[in-house]
Formats: structure tokens, sequence, C-alpha cells
């Protein structure tokens, strides 16, 4: 068991992720074809404490700051962009234990291999009974669910009386309900064109009673047990932070690999790749664009970790600030993948290489929410007109 009082604020989560990263690239075609994380190499990743580094000491987590955290998932992801994706959730679920009783937390993390999945908040509810809540329905996109020991579901919460349960700004409230994963039934339905190796796949529960201590609310951070600055940041903001970390590994190990098929490789009719202004302008900009972005959020991160409170959550202005940098990292990451894809023409469309599964993975990772273009309008009307109804995440 592992030891839930040790200090480990000496590790190196970003030391660690590269010393598993040649792992990670060995296995890589069989995570793909497999839908999961070979058991060597899962042990290997659990024995690197990888999905802590979010968790709170108190629970047993290494609770490192937002930027050595963001370089660690881009070093996972620059070898498989699913290991970086599933470690991403991993850690953005462990923020749920700052929310639920200690005891329940030291429960499920008391075990080295605790890990929780989910799938986001849908139109399921789930009743307020004697000593819990009972819950039936079917959630979808629960990344790492292969990997993890226990699940969770979000729904509102309806009252003996039928009425919904309010939180504190008048709205339903979110209640998470965390459940070992025996107790659910998968739903294999994970057939996309990347990320394959997450198997995000579905989960239904039937009449499941879960117990008020495995619950929490994790959507006011005025709630949480544990002090310090890391959970002063919004659980929103830093599930965009683990985005971002992913975006720019794949996007990194693309430009990489680019430039390494730039010096050997001569188009038909044109001089060798390398050699042409317009290739090397162009690595150029997007060396600048994916190192920039990185610089920006880094910077964001750093600020507002030191001007967070122990207590108090993040105003909205830091939680902007967040997420614009998060849009920016994420937007250049995409478009240095679009650009490698194009310029290596051919040698970019066959299984196998370098670039097909990443350019794949890169798209998959764009529909998601913490990818929306939109991000930019919303940050730039709160830069204008503020946050006066206290919605923004």
């Amino acid at each position: 068991m592992n030891d839930i009082g040790a200090s480990t604020l000496g590790l190196d989560p970003i030391a660690r992720a590269r010393e598993v990263g040649p792992f990670i690239a060995e296995a890589a075609d069989e995570i793909e074809r497999i839908q999961d994380i070979p058991a060597p190499l899962l042990n290997r990743i659990i024995e690197a404490r990888l999905p802590r580094m979010l968790l709170p000491r108190s629970a047993g987590g290494d609770e490192v700051e937002p930027w050595i955290y963001m370089r660690a998932i881009e070093e996972l992801a620059r070898h498989d962009g699913s290991v970086g994706w599933n470690l991403f959730v991993a850690n953005s679920a462990a923020l749920i234990a700052p929310f639920i009783p200690l005891s329940a937390a030291r429960k499920i993390y008391g075990d080295i291999r605790g890990w929780i999945a989910w799938g986001p908040p849908n139109q399921y509810t789930c009743e307020a009974v004697p000593g819990g809540y009972r819950v039936s329905g079917e959630w979808h996109f629960a990344s790492g669910s292969r990997q993890a020991t226990w699940m969770g579901a979000h729904c509102n919460v309806v009252e003996p009386d039928g009425s919904l349960r309010l939180n504190r700004f008048g709205r339903p409230t979110f209640k998470t309900l965390l459940y070992p994963k025996s107790q659910r039934t998968p739903i294999e339905d994970w057939n996309t064109l990347g990320m394959r190796g997450t198997a995000s796949e579905g989960y239904r529960l039937e009449n499941v009673f879960i117990p008020e201590e495995f619950t929490g609310t994790r959507e006011d951070p005025a709630l949480r047990r544990d002090p310090g600055p890391l959970y002063a940041f919004t659980m929103q903001g830093l599930y965009s932070v683990g985005v971002a970390g992913v975006a720019m590994g794949i996007a990194r190990a693309m430009l990489d690999e680019f430039i390494t098929l730039a010096k050997e490789k001569t188009p038909r009719g044109l001089a060798r790749l390398a050699d042409m202004p317009v290739v090397q302008s162009d690595v150029a900009h997007r060396e600048a664009a994916l190192g920039s972005g990185r610089a920006f959020l880094t910077e964001i991160l750093k600020d507002v970790w030191a001007n967070a409170g122990d207590i108090e959550p993040i105003d909205t202005a830091a939680r902007v600030r967040v997420r614009l940098g998060c849009a920016q990292a994420i937007k250049s990451a995409i478009e240095t993948a679009d650009y490698v894809y194009k310029a290596a023409g051919v040698s970019a469309i066959f299984k196998g290489t370098p670039f097909e599964r990443r350019f794949r993975d890169m798209h998959t990772l764009s529909q998601q929410i913490q990818s929306r273009d939109s991000h930019f309008e919303t940050v730039g009307k709160i830069m204008f007109n503020g946050d006066p109804d206290g919605l923004f995440l």
C-alpha cells in the first residue's frame, strides 16, 4: 500500500515521463491495435506515479505545479497520443479527491493502481435516498476506463420530493458518484478516426447504490477540502492544460519527424526538402509558433500560481488567462500538425509512418470541447464585458 503521508515534492514527473517514453513508443502499435495499454507498460507508468500528478498529497499524490504537469503530459504524448490522453484524463479525474471525504479518497488511491475514469455530464439524474444515491444511466467518452479501478458518473440530483437539488448559485447541482469499476457494464463503441488507443468507450449503470461518502460536487471550487494553489485552479482550467499538453506533444513529435524527413527526401523534380527556402522558412515559423504557445501558457500558469491563495479559487481574470493560453497552445499545435502532414507529401499517408497516426490523433483531439475555436470568442467577450453571471469556468 502507498504511504499516504509521504512527501513527494522532490520527484520530477517530467524526468519520469521521459524515462517511460521509449517503452511507450515501442508499444504504440499494440496500443492502437488492442485499444489498451499493455500490462508491462502500464506497470511502468503506475510505478512512475504518472497518474498521480494532480492528486492531493493528503491522498497519496504528488500535487505538482500545472506547468510541470503540462510538460510531463507533453512528453508522454510525444511518444503516443493515446497514452498522453489517458494520463491527462486520469489526472483530471483525480481532481475530484479534494471534493470527497478524505476517507473515500484514501480508499480509492490507497492502492497505488487507483485510477478513476468517467464520461462527461449528460441528461441523467440520480435519486437521493437514505445514505446515498441510486443511479441508472448511460455515459460515453470514458477515456482510460480499461486502466481504471474506479469509475464515476456525473448527474443532477433528484430529491425525495421530486425537485432538483440546487447549488449555491441557484442552478441544478452536478453530483459526481464514484464506484468500483466492476459495477458498470461497458459499452464497446470506440470506433474512431484517431486516439483509438484511449478506448474512450461508454458504460451503463442499472439501479446502482452509491454511498454518500463516495460522492462530491466538483463544480464549486469553494467546496474543496485541500488548500493550496493547485486546487485554486478550476477543474475545467486544468482539463484544458492537459489537452494542451497532449496537443503540443503530438505536434512536437510530428515536427521533429518532418525535420528528419526533410534532410533525406528529395521530391521528384525538386530540391531536397531541407534545401528549399520555403520549407526552411515554414519550419522556422512552426517552431516559433509551437514554442511561443508553450511559453505563453507556461508564463500564465506560473503567474496565476504565484498569485493564487490557499483557500479562495482564482478569480475570473485568472480563469480567462488560463483558458486563452490553453486555446492558443492547442491552436498552434493543430496548425503545426496540419503543416507537417501537407509538407511531408505522400510520405505521410501510409500506415506506420511517423505522421499518419499522429495526424489522426490530432484531428480527433481537435474535435474535443477544450479545442473549440469559440473559446477565443468567449475570452474576448469577457475581456470587454466581464462575467456578470459568474458562469465562466
